[in-house]
């Protein structure tokens, strides 16, 4: 079918590339078009909620002053961060069958806010930006958007991105999809506001691991050509309507599998109107 989009139309299309976007088509581009094209509904584990509410809780960590962000006060808010979410989004207490088990749940957080604390003093931190919504166009053409933990600036102007983690660190053989992750970010901030950051710091918070890599040029310009390289392969897959499924042990996990051909399911036709709006990622 020919759903190609008019120049016109991209300029003002919110389409973008994001690296979790991008793990996803990796992982498996039927997934992917459920997730981006189809937006079909995905419930969030109970994990990835824990993680969510850490991050806002880290986040806001750095509205007090530098004397007051102690491990005290983080532990303290995460009765009350989790309380204003479930404000937000209600939905979020049905993960759980009673309240013994969402306790023991928001208990689980407080091992990872105390690794934390061991692992930096944020009394000592002022970060130039938390919660970073960033978007920008790589020479391509092609938009790409993100959203960085937080950014340091020392003295001299250098960038330091910062990402944390609520699980363990990768074992050697996954670890290329993290470094992906911080170039993708440094990309989008060398491309957004022209600076290249100095270094990026991955903070794993379930054992406390630090992983740090100081990018160079040379990685923007990989991580732009692997991005095109995957956009090249999703506008075939749309304009063939062929996102397959790749079979794989995270297919246990998968909040699709009823719909997955692979696994006995059947998918849902492909949304015309959704694939017309990630088109609108590429301009020009």
């Amino acid at each position: 079918m020919d759903i190609s989009l008019p120049a016109a139309e991209a300029p003002s299309s919110g389409a973008a590339l994001s690296p979790s976007r991008v793990s996803d088509y990796r992982n498996c581009p039927l997934k992917f078009r459920f997730l981006v094209i189809d937006r079909l509904h995905r419930t969030p584990s109970a994990a990835a909620l824990r993680g969510t509410i850490v991050h806002a809780v880290l986040e806001h960590l750095f509205d007090l002053p530098p004397q007051e962000r102690t491990n005290a006060r983080a532990r303290a808010a995460l009765r009350p961060t989790w309380e204003e979410h479930l404000l937000r989004e209600p939905e979020s207490g049905e993960l759980f069958a009673d309240e013994e088990e969402k306790q023991a749940w928001l208990d689980s957080a407080l091992p990872l806010l105390d690794m934390y604390f061991h692992l930096e003093r944020p009394q000592f931190l002022n970060p130039a930006a938390r919660e970073k919504h960033i978007r920008a166009t790589i020479p391509a053409g092609l938009a790409i958007r993100g959203i960085i933990d937080r950014i340091d600036r020392a003295p001299n102007g250098d960038l330091r991105i910062v990402d944390y983690k609520t699980g363990k660190s990768p074992a050697p053989r996954f670890g290329a999809q993290y470094l992906f992750q911080m170039n993708f970010y440094v990309t989008a901030v060398f491309r957004g506001d022209g600076i290249l950051a100095k270094r990026t710091q991955l903070i794993f918070l379930k054992n406390g691991r630090v992983l740090t890599y100081d990018p160079t040029m040379e990685d923007v310009l990989r991580t732009e050509y692997e991005l095109e390289k995957v956009w090249e392969k999703i506008t075939h897959d749309i304009a063939s309507d062929s996102f397959l499924p790749r079979e794989s042990p995270l297919c246990h996990w998968c909040e699709f599998r009823r719909l997955c051909p692979a696994l006995g399911g059947t998918a849902p036709q492909m949304s015309e109107s959704g694939a017309k709006h990630l088109l609108g990622a590429k301009c020009g």
